[in-house]
């Protein structure tokens, strides 16, 4: 399955800070058998980040798209709002899965505001920001998003709860 990996970040977009959670996101895919078709940093701008969660689902380029970062509680934390924007269908299990598995770890993670959708045969998925908490969340949810996405993309057979 294609995938592509979406960084919210004005720092990171202005070249001032590293992106650490988009690698990690693509390491963790390429293990999981993922092909990443691409990987971008923009900056925490609802319009940007809209047009280009539209255009990869539009043009069919991934089948699952992973966004990191802008999920907090900033005034220009505005990923949710730009996932829920584009999406036709919201999946609310994913992020609820991630924020309970979450809080073993820490109580902050309550405060996440991230989001999930369907625009037409992708899935978004809004991680958080940290690659600690990017690389924890993943573990969670990757082996259950194949299933979805076999679903979404009508090669899955009868679907049956496990």
């Amino acid at each position: 399955m294609r995938a592509a990996i979406i960084t919210s970040s004005d720092s990171g977009y202005a070249g001032k800070r590293e992106d650490l959670s988009g690698p990690a996101i693509e390491e963790m895919l390429r293990e999981a058998g993922y092909e990443v078709v691409s990987r971008t940093i923009l900056p925490d701008d609802q319009e940007k980040l809209e047009a280009e969660l539209i255009s990869i689902c539009d043009e069919g380029r991934a089948d699952l798209i992973l966004t990191t970062g802008g999920t907090g509680f900033s005034p220009r934390d505005v990923m949710p709002e730009a996932t829920a924007a584009v999406a036709e269908r919201m999946v609310p299990g994913i992020p609820e899965a991630m924020r309970a598995y979450s809080m073993q770890y820490t109580k902050r993670t309550m405060l996440s505001r991230a989001a999930s959708g369907i625009r037409r045969q992708t899935l978004i998925v809004n991680l958080p920001g940290s690659p600690k908490a990017v690389r924890e969340c993943l573990e969670y949810i990757l082996p259950e998003l194949e299933h979805g996405l076999q679903i979404l993309l009508g090669e899955a057979g009868e679907c049956a709860r496990q």
